[in-house]
Formats: structure tokens, sequence, C-alpha cells
């Protein structure tokens, strides 16, 4: 897999040419948004743009937009796709802040691409691929709160076309709302954890999106590492941002009313565990009221959704019993008035964050339990 850095630090800059593949599109998009169709633009004699706001583009995920010509990439799991033909495909990215990676898919064949703030552009090729119709999806692999990034569109080396991508029917809708642990953090790494480079965070093998896709699911993913309910690493708490168009507490809220999910998965408490315990203080009295808090407040813009509630995956969620008797509480609450409302404790866990192996087995785990109950059919 091929990493290619190309980082905008003015106007539209180009980040990287992927050369048409010779198989045929493997179309992955989602929810149709109701966006102004802009024509392509020629801006040489080499190449043809196509505008972020051109209507061919499909947009899956929590998205800003305000700016239709550049909207704002955020959250983890947010994807564009068009099908194309075309000798080459640049993209074109603005505005980065942060670190932002993306998997770059054209007919399966992935490339990591890199747009990270405060870096020259470096833009790579990947060539001696033939001509055709071809399918490309940006998958944000980088979590919400490490960057994000304004996306300008693509520029097409004639001879040149583009298509909408047919659009897969889904049978049903996920969202996954957690820290660290759902949104893929360091699942990529070696032995130790790191957070300097976001290169190996990768929600794209995330357990969530492995379940999603085993279900061929919408889904998004509203996850911050170190977030917990009632205290953690980052200032945020859950209750303050699973709402927001933003992973912030000044951010305008999103909104729920042009996507709603039909299933709801929480994944939240390893940091209200860690954080106090790595600092000498008790685990936070105020966690259960919290959480059944948060929940109500899901439950609210979701009526009709099934609420899964989970526990685990690391040191916390699988051995700590200040948390688990807290949990256990919040759970009793909830489920004594929800009859939408169930839970779920993972037993495989890991005393580092989940490496990608890690995730196939919490994914497999979850998807065996979610068909045993037989609640997902009455959800499609």
């Amino acid at each position: 897999m091929k990493t290619v850095k190309a980082i905008p630090l003015g106007q539209v800059l180009g980040l990287l040419v992927l050369a048409a593949c010779a198989s045929g599109p493997n179309p992955a998009t989602a929810q149709d948004v109701s966006r102004s169709t802009a024509p392509a633009v020629q801006s040489n004699r080499a190449s043809l743009r196509i505008p972020a706001a051109d209507g061919h583009f499909h947009y899956e995920g929590r998205i800003d937009f305000s700016d239709t010509n550049a909207p704002v990439l955020i959250w983890q799991a947010s994807r564009v796709s068009i099908d194309f033909v075309g000798n080459a495909v640049q993209l074109l990215f603005d505005d980065a802040k942060g670190q932002n990676y993306f998997n770059a898919r054209v007919d399966g064949s992935n490339t990591i691409v890199e747009a990270n703030e405060g870096m020259p552009v470096s833009p790579g090729t990947l060539s001696g691929f033939g001509p055709g119709r071809h399918h490309l999806e940006l998958f944000k692999r980088s979590e919400a709160n490490a960057g994000t990034v304004h996306f300008r569109g693509i520029e097409i080396v004639p001879p040149a076309k583009v298509w909408a991508p047919t659009l897969p029917h889904y049978p049903l809708a996920m969202e996954f709302i957690g820290d660290s642990i759902t949104v893929g953090a360091c699942n990529e790494d070696g032995a130790a954890d790191q957070w300097d480079d976001r290169r190996t965070h990768n929600c794209a093998l995330s357990y969530a999106t492995l379940t999603a896709e085993a279900f061929d699911a919408d889904y998004r993913n509203t996850a911050v590492s170190g977030m917990g309910v009632a205290m953690g690493w980052v200032p945020m708490k859950a209750g303050e941002i699973w709402n927001r168009l933003y992973p912030g507490t000044n951010s305008p809220p999103a909104d729920l009313h042009t996507w709603i999910p039909k299933v709801v998965f929480v994944n939240l408490g390893e940091n209200d565990d860690s954080y106090p315990r790595a600092h000498g203080q008790p685990f936070p009295a105020n966690f259960t009221g919290g959480y059944v808090a948060l929940i109500r407040a899901i439950r609210a813009a979701y009526p009709d959704a099934r609420i899964v509630l989970l526990r685990g995956g690391m040191f916390g969620g699988a051995r700590s019993e200040p948390l688990r008797i807290a949990w256990e509480s919040a759970v009793t609450q909830l489920e004594a008035g929800d009859k939408g409302i169930s839970h779920f404790v993972f037993k495989h866990w890991t005393s580092t964050h989940p490496r990608v192996a890690d995730d196939r087995i919490m994914a497999g785990e979850l998807c065996a339990w979610l068909k045993e109950q037989n609640f997902m059919q009455a959800y499609r």
C-alpha cells in the first residue's frame, strides 16, 4: 500500500494522481445529499476539473456543506465517491487542519492519501493501468479530533468523463458512538501505541466498520479518542458532542433529520476508568447518571432506533470493577424502561489499543451476537 503526501497551503492544491484502473467499477456510496450541481470546469488544456459541488459526487458522513464548493470532511469513515473515465485523476484539497489520512480506492486498489496541515505539496502517481470506467472512493481513515480538510473536487486528464456512482441499497443504517476503541486508533501500530502519526489509525478496519460492512449497512462513526461520559483524556464529554457537526463543544449542532440510524451502538466508559486511575483519583461518581442522560438524549433524537450498549475492548471495560458496577447500574435503569435498548459485553480485550486482528475478533463477537438476537431483521 502506497502513501501519497500532498498538503495544500493556499488555494486549491492537488494531492494525488491516480491513473485509471482496468477492472470494472466497485460502487460504494450512500445517501444523496441535496446540493447544487456545478458544471465541470476546464482548468487547463491538460485536465478537466470537477468541482466538489458537482452533482456526480456522492457523500456519506456528517460533513459540513456550508460551502458546497469546499465541503469539510470531518468525521472518520466519511466517504466521497464518483465514477470516471480518464487517464489520471488528481484529488483537490484545501485548508487542512491537523492530520488527515484517506484511503483512496480505485476499483479495489488502495493508496493512502495524506493531507496534513503545514506540509508542502508532494503529489504522487499511480501508473500502469488501462482505460475504462472506474470507481473512486475516498474514505477518511483518521479521526475527526485529529484533523479536518476541505474537499475541492478532482481534476481528470482527458479523455475524461464522470458519472454518479451506482448507489447500493443499504438494508439498514448504523451509528457508532464511542472513544478510541471505536475509532480504530492505533490499530495498525506495532507493539506500542503511538499518537504522533495518525497514518496507522485506520477506521476502515475498526470493529465498527467491520460490523457495518458485515450487515451491508450504511453507517456513521462519531467517536473521539480519549472521550468519556464524566471525564476523560480530552476536554469534551460524549454528552456534549455526540450530536454536533464537529467534535467540539463550540460546534453547531448536526442536522439529525437528514440521516437517521436504525441501530445505534454506544461503547463508552474506558476513559472514565483509565483517566482517574492514572491520576490517583476515584472512579467518577456521576458516571451512571451521565450515561443514562446520554442514552436518553439519543433515544429522544432517534425514537425508533434500536440502541445497543457496549462495553469492552480494553482493560477498563474488561476488568475494572468500578466501571462494571456503574455501567451495569445504568444498563439496568435504561433497559427497564425501554424495550428497544439491549447490551453486549466483548469477551476479547487488549492491554494496548486493539490492533486490526483484535478489531476483527471484536467484530466477529458482535456480529454473532446480533445474529443470535434476531432483532436485526426487525430494524431493516
